[in-house]
């Protein structure tokens, strides 16, 4: 038990402050220290009291179908900070009747492993199902991962993971293949706002925070409740009645949603390339806009757009390679904040630029054909001729050093002469 105790505390966390969680007798239901934050105290206890998760909540839809039939599945939760994945772990566990322990990938070692999987035999021989929720999981590394596996196998642990980044990258196959995979979206903002008036009607504040103020919060929100919820609390203790400004004052400039490493950042220069490459000047300053507000290296962003100008642009416009190298050099140059004011010329610039990807595809062409044949003979007739005997033998017979010369004989290796690469785009 004192394992268990040691678990949970350095696992559960909310807004800042350690939640110490226990179980009661019957455990299913969480006790937690007095003083907890409103998010906290605002979580919702059924699935009916979830909001925004309307793709897998609600009749026929598959968490209510796995919570009726009372059987245990191992999930993975990915979705954004904020949509629920703990909530929904707590609420399943409670649907399954099971002995519910969270642990943090961020802080759990191997001692807590062990005695996870301790308590779960426990559990068996008292015929009582053990439902282990691991946040973070992809901050397990592959070894860690495997430690659970056997156990997930054999029954005697029912995982569910919650995840921010993309599983398919994350976690281990074997993990995934005996998992499902539950994709959790952004709240929208009228989801958040009826979490806000709900715990607004729930605490009796309702008449200190006007509708205009509950607006801003779900807006600043960014899709995320607990942020949102929190932002609601900040701003209750700072004055009596929360207008507008105070909420401005209290929750300040947020961060946008925009991680460097992960699926934002492949997700949002991937919505750059293709607002390019499909001529929309619009989403391509627009998504230009989000890496940079994020934090995303000018540098990173030149050289996708030095690729872009060759490979989509290429005899399309042939100065699009040279203003996108000028741009990579500028950047290095200039620093921000001015360089967004290079890119979003040049990257305008490459939307409008009629595209052309006749170089790029026979370049792989070419590729492929070189990998089949790369041991044919080159043609006599082009062979490089240094010495007299192999001028005698006929290397670069009939070949004149004259500009712009067209040899009569193929440039291709007799067995593939007749073979084309570069297609031109039709007009």
């Amino acid at each position: 038990m004192k394992n268990f105790l040691k678990i949970q505390k350095d696992s559960i966390r909310s807004c800042g402050h350690v939640n110490l969680v226990l179980l009661s007798k019957n455990k299913m239901d969480p006790i937690t220290t007095p003083r907890q934050p409103l998010a906290e105290r605002m979580r919702p206890q059924t699935l009916s009291d979830v909001l925004g998760q309307e793709q897998v909540i609600g009749e026929g839809k598959i968490l209510t179908e796995i919570a009726k039939k009372k059987e245990p599945v191992n999930l993975i939760f990915w979705g954004p900070p904020g949509t629920g994945k703990t909530t929904l772990a707590r609420i399943l566990a409670k649907e399954f009747a099971a002995d519910f322990i969270e642990l943090s990938a961020v802080t759990a070692h191997k001692s807590d492993v062990e005695a996870v999987v301790e308590r779960a035999k426990q559990n068996w021989n008292l015929k009582i199902r053990t439902l282990l929720f691991v946040d973070e999981i992809h901050r397990f590394n592959k070894a860690q991962q495997d430690a659970f596996l056997p156990h997930v196998e054999s029954g005697l642990i029912t995982l569910i993971g919650a995840t921010t980044e993309n599983p398919s990258f994350e976690v281990i196959p074997a993990l995934i293949s005996r998992s499902r995979v539950i994709v959790l979206k952004n709240l929208d903002e009228s989801a958040i706002l009826k979490i806000l008036k709900r715990a607004t009607e729930k605490e009796g504040i309702k008449k200190k925070i006007p509708d205009e103020s509950l607006a801003l919060i779900a807006k600043l929100a960014s899709g995320d409740a607990r942020s949102a919820l929190g932002d609601l609390e900040i701003c209750l203790s700072l004055g009596k009645t929360i207008t507008q400004d105070l909420v401005l004052e209290a929750v300040g400039k947020k961060i946008i949603n925009y991680d460097k490493d992960g699926d934002y950042h492949y997700d949002t220069i991937s919505a750059f390339i293709k607002s390019m490459r499909g001529s929309d000047v619009d989403a391509t300053l627009y998504y230009l806009a989000r890496m940079l507000e994020g934090g995303e290296d000018p540098k990173f962003i030149a050289r996708r757009m030095v690729i872009f100008a060759s490979e989509d642009i290429g005899l399309g416009g042939n100065g699009a390679l040279g203003l996108a190298v000028s741009a990579f050099q500028a950047v290095e140059r200039i620093g921000m904040p001015e360089s967004g004011i290079i890119l979003s010329h040049v990257a305008a610039a490459l939307a409008k630029s009629k595209k052309d990807r006749s170089s790029y595809d026979a370049w792989n062409r070419a590729k492929d054909l070189a990998r089949n044949t790369r041991n044919l003979p080159i043609p006599l007739g082009i062979r490089n001729a240094p010495t007299k005997l192999m001028k005698d033998l006929g290397y670069a017979k009939g070949y004149k050093w004259e500009a712009g010369f067209h040899h009569d004989v193929s440039y291709l290796p007799d067995e593939i002469k007749d073979q084309k690469i570069y297609f031109p785009t039709k007009p």
